[in-house]
């Protein structure tokens, strides 16, 4: 792999090319990245993969347009071609009035310790592979009741990227991470039940097996016996993982470019009250241990953490240059530029999202709710979400709440509302939070909503 230096250099190189070829402005963003994944199935390899990524992205502006172009040919010729048809791009293009270089922020960027893990690169094949295995053993061996075993997958990246731009910006960093999830199924015949596990780290040795495999077993054997419960309205409490489905399509909706184009339920809303007291979210694309942070954002800029709702006002939306400048009056980039990869142009998205904890445990939390329904899992959340008024109807599985505790398996009923009276409803959010890799960089508690209208029998 490149190192960072080499690749902000041919980031440079690039910009420098991109200008002599007659752009106005220039950026230029170079990435290395290799990534692994490997799926375990009944104590084999089932696959064993290996990819990476070297590539180079060149955007330039010119007259109020904007041309996009990228390769993977990082040699001098290479270069060139890139930079020209990016020049061409810009020339064919329709222009815009919020075209532009984005302007470099105030303030020296500042690293962040612990991105980068080298153990990742002490880990061989035979070793992640055999680490699969641990956790499909220890589901299996968590409880007798766990039958089989869907799949078993370890994934991992190491990557490093530069940026660099006419109006002065330079930015380079690397990062690895590591994540590893089972899906296991108790139970035979009609009465199967799937359970989730899962864990995630910078390294495959902050994974821990048997905690993975166990929490598979235990959420798919706990759900045996499941039957659907009375159609009704009552509160309930949100697992993480459910929660944190729910704060990412929360976090979408706040990025500037949904509410500019009419996609969110939230436009128009800023400074006012969106949910309830007890509930406040930020985007931190600087966390140390969330997967989607770095120093600097696609666009280079120095990342930080924006408030998004605040003890339920909606207190900021999410911005990169291009929304920031449509917007105007002032308006400035929250640094939340993201790139898919060297071959496309950057985007307004979240980073990390993180659901501030409250005092409460999850027996709080239980207590509270009373009689209710505990959601541990929905289906197809993101399909099932109304984006421009918020109205959602998605399949649930879950544990019913009895006299504040945990009772009676339910599956096959559907939980329903839309996302303004969902937040307003919300109770409490729990004390122990963690991350969930899944649709985004998400790291919550769990979630007690007061009320929500529950389609069952």
């Amino acid at each position: 792999m490149s190192d960072a230096n080499e690749l902000e250099q041919l980031a440079s190189r690039a910009v420098a090319t991109a200008l002599a070829a007659g752009a106005g402005d220039a950026e230029a963003a170079t990435q290395d990245s290799v990534g692994r994944e490997i799926r375990v199935f009944d104590g084999e390899v089932e696959s064993l993969t290996e990819a990476g990524e070297r590539g180079l992205g060149v955007r330039v502006w010119m007259d109020g347009r904007a041309g996009y172009a990228y390769g993977t040919d990082l040699s001098e010729a290479g270069i060139e071609a890139v930079a020209s048809g990016a020049v061409e791009a810009a020339r064919v293009s329709d222009p815009d009035e919020f075209a532009g270089a984005p302007e470099p922020a105030d303030g020296a960027l500042r690293e962040i310790a612990g991105l980068h893990d080298p153990e990742l690169a002490s880990w061989d094949s035979e070793r992640k592979v055999n680490m699969a295995k641990a956790i499909e053993r220890a589901a299996r061996n968590a409880d007798e009741g766990v039958s089989a075993i869907e799949t078993t997958v370890y994934v991992d990246e190491e990557s490093r990227a530069a940026l660099a731009s006419s109006r002065g910006i330079e930015s380079a960093f690397e990062a690895t991470f590591a994540y590893a999830f089972i899906q296991a199924i108790a139970g035979e015949g009609d009465a199967k039940e799937t359970g989730l596990g899962f864990g995630l780290g910078r390294s495959p040795g902050a994974l821990e097996p048997e905690a993975i495999g166990r929490e598979a077993a235990e959420r798919a054997t706990r759900l045996l016996g499941s039957s659907k419960p009375e159609s009704r309205t009552c509160p309930v409490v949100l697992d993480p993982t459910v929660a944190a489905s729910f704060a990412g399509f929360v976090g979408g909706v706040l990025c500037a470019d949904a509410v500019q184009r009419g996609r969110s339920p939230f436009a128009g809303w800023l400074g006012d009250q969106i949910a309830s007291a007890a509930l406040t979210l930020a985007d931190d694309g600087r966390d140390p241990e969330g997967m989607a942070s770095a120093p600097v954002d696609a666009e280079g800029l120095a990342r930080g953490r924006t408030t998004l709702i605040d003890s339920g006002t909606l207190a900021a939306y999410l911005h990169d240059s291009y929304t920031a400048r449509r917007e105007g009056d002032g308006t400035r980039s929250t640094a939340n530029a993201a790139r898919s990869g060297y071959r496309s142009p950057p985007a307004v998205s979240t980073s990390n999202l993180v659901v501030a904890p409250g005092e409460l445990d999850l027996e709080g939390l239980l207590a509270e709710a009373g009689d209710g329904l505990y959601i541990s899992d929905v289906a197809g959340l993101h399909s099932g979400v109304n984006p421009v008024s918020g109205q959602f109807s998605v399949g649930a599985s879950g544990l019913a709440i009895s006299g504040g505790e945990l009772g009676e398996p339910a599956r096959e009923f559907t939980i329903a509302s839309d996302l303004v009276s969902m937040l307003s409803a919300v109770r409490a959010a729990g004390r122990d939070a963690r991350w969930v890799p899944f649709g985004g960089s998400v790291k919550t508690p769990p979630l007690l909503v007061g009320e929500m209208a529950i389609g069952g029998r």
